[in-house]
């Protein structure tokens, strides 16, 4: 059997008056060196997202534990190697990986840091994402201010390495003999970002009590209330009928 090539396609994402807003790069397979009844119907994805790849390389340094019906996923010699890549490997561990007191903001007015190790940090902490749920939160809240970081935004960043030295061993338990029944969670801070107003929300998703899936997104867009706009369209036409 052949084996298919791949190639990467480029591609620039315009918004409606033509401005580049985002670098698109895809990695597909040569449909054209398929041959039908060979290797056509077992390819059953044409694209490979960079998520997929970035999912392959995080997997290829986690460890494995198998036992005799369980398996073990932890990622603790990666969080030792990020420790002491940042200089915090002889830190003091912490209970949680955000204050619930904190809000970041643009932080115009603070001292700005490193970028290069600000984006090192936090790029490192995203491959944790893939078994560490309790992190994708405030790692994903880190990762909107990699433009102009301040002290607070690294100050924040560093909560997070203080909070894998308490759970480098932490990890995801796939247990063997459970029912398979579906189950969904998700939640939302109302309006929780300071800058545009706008919500975070996450989901996971259990198979019995293996975890399988969960994400943390911000909203789209922000839609102005029908009420509002009712009550502020009276208000104008008050303010013409009385001048």
């Amino acid at each position: 059997m052949n084996i298919i090539r791949t190639k990467w396609i480029y591609r620039n994402k315009m918004d409606e008056h033509g401005v580049i807003t985002r670098n698109k790069a895809r990695l597909v397979a040569k449909g054209y060196n398929q041959e039908e009844g060979i290797d056509y119907d077992e390819t059953y994805a044409p694209v490979a997202r960079l998520e997929v790849v970035r999912l392959l390389l995080a997997f290829s340094c986690l460890q494995v534990k198998q036992l005799k019906d369980d398996i073990f996923l932890n990622q603790t010699e990666y969080c030792k190697d990020l420790l002491r890549k940042f200089g915090m490997d002889k830190c003091k561990s912490i209970s949680t990986p955000f204050s619930t007191n904190c809000h970041l903001d643009h932080d115009v007015v603070g001292n700005p840091v490193d970028e290069t190790k600000y984006r090192g940090l936090i790029g490192s902490s995203l491959y944790l994402t893939i078994n560490k749920l309790d992190i994708m939160f405030v790692v994903c809240m880190c990762a909107r201010f990699q433009s102009a970081p301040k002290e607070s935004h690294f100050n924040a960043a560093k909560r997070i390495m203080k909070y894998l030295q308490g759970t480098k061993d932490v990890g995801l338990w796939y247990l063997g003999n459970v029912s398979l029944s579906l189950t969904g969670y998700s939640d939302s801070d109302f309006v929780g970002c300071n800058i545009d107003r706008k919500s975070t929300s996450g989901t996971c998703h259990l198979l019995g009590s293996s975890l399988i899936s969960w994400q943390c997104k911000k909203q789209a867009c922000v839609a102005l209330s029908t009420v509002k706009q009712s009550i502020l369209q009276q208000g104008v036409v008050v303010l013409k009928l009385y001048g």
